[in-house]
């Protein structure tokens, strides 16, 4: 395991993005979701369970000291691999989980956002994390039976009590955001966000506005970003001209899908996940690709 000098260091693959600071944190702009290192459907535990370890363990040698998940990947499986491959943490990693979804069975996300239920499930994810605080506890989905008051409320009481150190939300519009910054310290924001889908360039621009982190999920639309250039609309148009860039510049379409997203704001986040040590090495490596102001217009279309 990387000691913890070697994840601050400048000179590994991920601090090649730069850094972002928020919250009480200063992180690498590349970091790792690790939703992927579970069964398929998300659901259950993976096929090899060293092999997930092995890529939480490399991520961590190739510089990120930034990963996300949540009590719903797995459900709990996700949280629980991060602590058998890498407790004891080292200095300056920061682990961000959520709560505010249940799991049912294979690809199916009920959502839960009673305070009683979020504060249940913040307790399950110290215990399995094996930590006293969460570093960034975020609200995973807005429950639209429960006013967001509430939800994001029961973050504030849990942070009081020194069980999460920052708050963060998921899949917030922007009125929803300012109603939950209203009685809780926001400091990051994770939603669905890539090239072919900017529904949340709003609350983007928020994020920079006021140094919050913006944390794209679904950074590569699963691939379809980087993989084939069918689909209609903006999707293709986007897909077509990822593959056009990368051929140019001799990188993968992935490469290309994130070092936009980290051109796109330097409040910008991304986490990629996988479950294969040789995409992490992919994507990480992509922090040091630079586009130049045409592959940018080329992207986005002007």
């Amino acid at each position: 395991m990387p000691s913890a000098e070697s994840i601050q260091n400048a000179s590994l693959p991920a601090a090649a993005a730069g850094t972002i600071t928020f919250g009480h944190f200063t992180v690498n702009r590349m970091g790792y979701g690790a939703m992927r290192i579970t069964g398929p459907g998300i659901w259950g535990p993976p096929a090899d369970r060293e092999n997930a370890k092995r890529v939480l363990r490399r991520a961590l040698d190739l510089g990120v000291d930034f990963i996300d998940t949540a009590d719903s990947y797995g459900p709990n499986v996700s949280e629980e691999l991060i602590a058998e491959a890498l407790y004891p943490y080292p200095e300056g990693l920061v682990i961000a989980t959520k709560g505010g979804l249940l799991r049912d069975g294979p690809d199916s996300w009920p959502g839960d956002g009673r305070p009683e239920h979020l504060k249940r499930a913040c307790e399950g994810s110290l215990e399995r994390l094996r930590v006293e605080r969460i570093d960034l506890y975020q609200f995973h989905w807005p429950d639209e039976r429960v006013p967001v008051e509430d939800s994001v409320g029961a973050l504030v009481e849990l942070q009081q009590e020194g069980k999460i150190r920052d708050i963060g939300v998921s899949n917030f519009g922007v009125e929803r955001l300012a109603r939950a910054r209203r009685i809780a310290t926001v400091v990051s924001v994770q939603n669905r966000y890539n090239l072919a889908e900017r529904d949340s360039d709003d609350v983007l621009a928020v994020c920079e506005r006021d140094g919050l982190a913006f944390i794209p999920w679904y950074p590569l639309a699963a691939s379809k970003l980087s993989g084939s250039r069918g689909g209609s609309g903006r999707r293709k148009r986007a897909t077509d001209a990822i593959a056009r860039v990368a051929e140019r510049l001799g990188a993968t379409p992935s490469q290309v899908a994130l070092a936009w997203l980290l051109a796109r704001s330097p409040a910008m986040l991304p986490i990629p996940g996988t479950s294969s040590v040789q995409h992490l090495e992919e994507n990480v490596s992509a922090a040091a690709l630079r586009l130049s102001d045409s592959d940018l217009a080329e992207l986005q279309g002007r």
